[in-house]
């Protein structure tokens, strides 16, 4: 069975998180978008729920961490090369993103990544083949 997995990310400005995934090449599903919510279309899979701090919080009874200066979490999306890795990077630093880093190149892993506007922090990745 194929699941799908919603990630809901709080943001500060809704049109600017969603015009940020959308320059990325993301789609976005206007059926489940409305004032307080987007949702970005990674892949058939994976959606990004993008909400307002008040919609992300009447989902939780917790606070909204300062990504300034804490990480609650780090989500990683595997990349088909190198060259859309970096493709990924380039885009969201065109989109006003940041980068924390250079590109690593290990012996089976070459990664690299990005911050939202938001400061969620993505990690691409490109798995090299390995020999059997």
């Amino acid at each position: 069975m194929s699941r799908l997995i919603f990630i809901t990310l709080p943001v500060a400005d809704v049109p600017k998180a969603t015009a940020f995934y959308k320059a990325l090449g993301f789609g976005h599903n206007p059926q489940f978008s409305d004032d307080t919510a987007s949702c970005i279309v990674i892949s058939d899979v994976i959606h990004v729920m993008l909400g307002t701090h008040e919609k992300f919080t009447s989902l939780t009874p917790k606070a909204i961490c300062d990504t300034k200066t804490t990480t609650q979490m780090l989500l990683a999306l595997n990349c088909e090369s190198r060259e859309e890795v970096d493709g990924f990077v380039a885009k969201a630093l065109s989109a006003g993103g940041t980068t924390q880093g250079k590109p690593e190149d290990d012996e089976f892993m070459y990664q690299h990544d990005f911050t939202d506007l938001d400061g969620h922090g993505w990690g691409l990745f490109h798995m090299k083949a390995t020999p059997q």
